[in-house]
């Protein structure tokens, strides 16, 4: 069990990292201009759990591993950033169905985008390597087992990074109802969702070795 104390050292020092706005922001909103409130909140979700096998896998001592490895590390990074611009190319094809938000909703299936959701959390390497930096220190190895303690930090993370980016969903989501009014307006917010995903690829893919 992870002492009182460290974990309340460890709540602020995560919300101060979650709530600078960062990549998992970017994605978010891009998600919520292009699928509308319901999408963005899936891909919030999906993007949640798929943090959660980082978290095992830094318990379990394979995040060090990865993120000591350059070749593994860059692999994790670029795949990554090819999925980040595929959702963003995706939307830029598909921008004339966000004719409304409800269309939009409907024409995504639900398991697909907490699948797509899943997958850009999954493969987030600036994540593995926060977890292997931080999550340890926040560990006393007198109090209990260190990876069960990584596993409660990891969670703690991953509830709080899910209710501040569904604040960030939500207002996009708002602020894309209030395009409605224009279908032609609508795509094209739509489209600004898709490229904000591209852009957020080639910053992934450029990003350097260390976070």
């Amino acid at each position: 069990m992870v002492p009182p104390e460290n974990l309340l050292a460890f709540v602020p020092a995560a919300l101060l990292l979650i709530l600078v706005p960062g990549p998992s922001v970017l994605f978010v909103v891009g998600r919520s201009l292009s699928l509308g409130r319901r999408g963005g909140l899936l891909s919030v979700l999906g993007n949640s759990l798929g943090i959660l096998p980082l978290v095992v896998a830094v318990a379990c001592g394979v995040g060090a591993v990865v993120a000591a490895s350059t070749a593994a590390f860059t692999v994790l990074k670029l795949a990554g950033a090819a999925y980040l611009v595929w959702l963003g190319v995706s939307a830029i094809r598909h921008r004339h169905r966000a004719a409304s938000p409800l269309t939009a909703d409907a024409a995504a299936p639900p398991l697909r985008i907490l699948a797509q959701g899943f997958t850009v959390g999954v493969t987030n390497p600036k994540t593995l390597v926060f977890f292997v930096a931080v999550l340890p220190q926040f560990a006393d190895p007198a109090a209990g087992s260190v990876p069960a303690q990584i596993l409660l930090l990891g969670t703690v993370f991953t509830a709080l990074g899910l209710a501040c980016d569904a604040l960030w969903a939500l207002g996009a989501g708002r602020a894309r109802r209030w395009f409605a009014g224009s279908p032609r307006r609508l795509a094209d917010l739509s489209a600004g969702g898709g490229v904000a995903m591209i852009g957020l690829g080639g910053v992934v893919a450029l990003s350097g070795r260390n976070p």
